[in-house]
């Protein structure tokens, strides 16, 4: 079983940065994509940015996902915040894992960390 978390959520003030990051863990697996989703109060989950595995970077305006190393965290660094971006920032991971030889695929979600922007 692949297991994700983010972390790093919390209050901050408009126009700050903020840095998330998306851990998965288990045995056997790697990674194909990682994708990061919000959603704000009353509305409905949408996507804000994402990777691949491979630990290519990527900017998408404001937001930016990186990883420092194969093994390590992916990162979603949120620049020049307002308070829209306010909600909870999720983590999707897809990838693979070797159960006794055989691939399978694997989708999973995070619990999802709170962002909260103050004007």
């Amino acid at each position: 079983q692949v297991q994700v978390a983010e972390s790093g959520g919390g209050l901050v003030q408009a126009g700050g940065s903020l840095r998330l990051s998306c851990t998965a863990s288990g045995t056997s697996f790697s990674i194909d994509h990682v994708d990061w989703y919000r959603q704000p109060p009353e509305k409905q989950r949408e996507w804000v940015a994402g990777m691949p595995g491979s630990g290519v970077s990527s900017v998408t305006g404001r937001f930016t996902v990186s990883r420092d190393n194969a093994k390590g965290p992916v990162n979603l660094e949120i620049s020049s915040l307002k308070p829209e971006d306010t909600g909870i920032y999720y983590c999707n991971v897809r990838g693979l894992r070797n159960i006794r030889g055989t691939l399978l695929p694997f989708d999973m979600w995070g619990q999802g960390t709170q962002v909260t922007v103050s004007s």
